[in-house]
């Protein structure tokens, strides 16, 4: 397997908690590209080990994937079923938890935020959402091409980050129109708190419906679906880290009362907070703690990109 751990300093694999037989590395990206890609991953596991084929993933921004495993990857993203991951693809901004079924090997994983979004692609994150594309689709074949190429070729490890820093600060576009309301809007959505949208458009100086139409062109779905998976996912992610503490504060002081918290868990999970950690969720885990030591925030969709000094707190 690969070597575990990142090359962000004072960071060790050993404060990830990983499950026997799996591997993981997260690296922050080269400064011109942070906010466009949040987030670079490596996983791994051996492979004929019964806890490390099935896998979950949960709702967050885009990805690309790149599958250097051998053996095939399945995954199943809603209704939708791909039994058969091609080497690279593109998730769109996802809503729902997503099982992954696989039998070891390494994937590369590449966080794309909204801004990252409007910089590189040009469809609408809305009709990709919720589904995954060959890459090949959406981005420039001989890109695709390089990636691929040099990621198999290398150590699949320590040299990953140089390798996608040098190839996607090359490719880097010029910057997007759109990009200070992106920006403005990522603040919106992140923001612990925020519940009056239209308070939050004018603040940002733009109609409610522009705010609407924005948020679908780049982060795939309306701002209110992206405030209440933010909301669940700042408790939820918690609960997962740290299983052992009280969550009890920390649901109050964004929830109404214990059942909307689990209305919002069977519209991200599809069940209940506690049947989905009772299933085979540990390399999961240790992803969403690796992140958090590397990154400081354990999942790029409560990323505030740039760090907002004035956040928008209406409740």
């Amino acid at each position: 397997m690969i070597e575990s751990g990142s090359h962000r300093p004072g960071v060790f694999a050993r404060d990830f908690g990983l499950p026997d037989h799996t591997a993981l590395r997260y690296e922050q990206p080269a400064p011109a590209l942070r906010e466009l890609l949040p987030s670079y991953a490596v996983l791994d596991s051996e492979e004929g080990f019964a806890h490390t084929d099935e896998s979950w993933m949960l709702p967050s921004w885009a990805m690309i994937w790149i599958i250097l495993a051998e053996a095939p990857i399945s995954v199943s993203v809603g209704n939708r079923r791909y039994p058969k991951l091609s080497t690279a693809i593109l998730y769109g901004v996802t809503s729902r938890a997503m099982p992954v079924i696989s039998n070891g090997g390494v994937t590369i994983a590449i966080d794309i935020s909204p801004l990252g979004w409007a910089r590189f692609f040009r469809e609408s994150a809305e009709t990709l959402r919720d589904r995954i594309t060959p890459l090949e689709e959406v981005l420039p074949a001989e890109l695709v091409e390089e990636l691929v190429h040099r990621l198999y070729y290398s150590d699949r490890a320590l040299e990953v980050k140089g390798i996608l820093d040098d190839i996607f600060t090359r490719a880097l576009p010029p910057e997007h129109r759109d990009e200070p309301l992106i920006a403005d809007i990522m603040k919106i959505v992140t923001a612990k708190g925020t519940t009056d949208l239209r308070a939050a458009a004018t603040q940002i100086g733009i109609q409610p419906l522009k705010l609407r139409r924005l948020s679908q062109r780049y982060f795939g779905f309306p701002p209110k679906i992206l405030l209440m998976r933010a909301r669940f996912l700042r408790v939820f992610l918690e609960m997962m880290i740290s299983p052992d503490h009280a969550h009890e504060a920390v649901l109050t002081s964004v929830y109404f009362d214990r059942s909307h918290f689990l209305r919002d868990a069977k519209r991200f999970l599809g069940m209940t907070p506690r049947q989905f950690m009772d299933m085979n969720v540990e390399y999961l885990t240790a992803a969403l703690r690796a992140r958090r030591l590397v990154l400081g925030v354990p999942t790029p969709s409560l990323d505030v990109s740039p760090p907002a000094a004035d956040i928008l707190e209406t409740r």
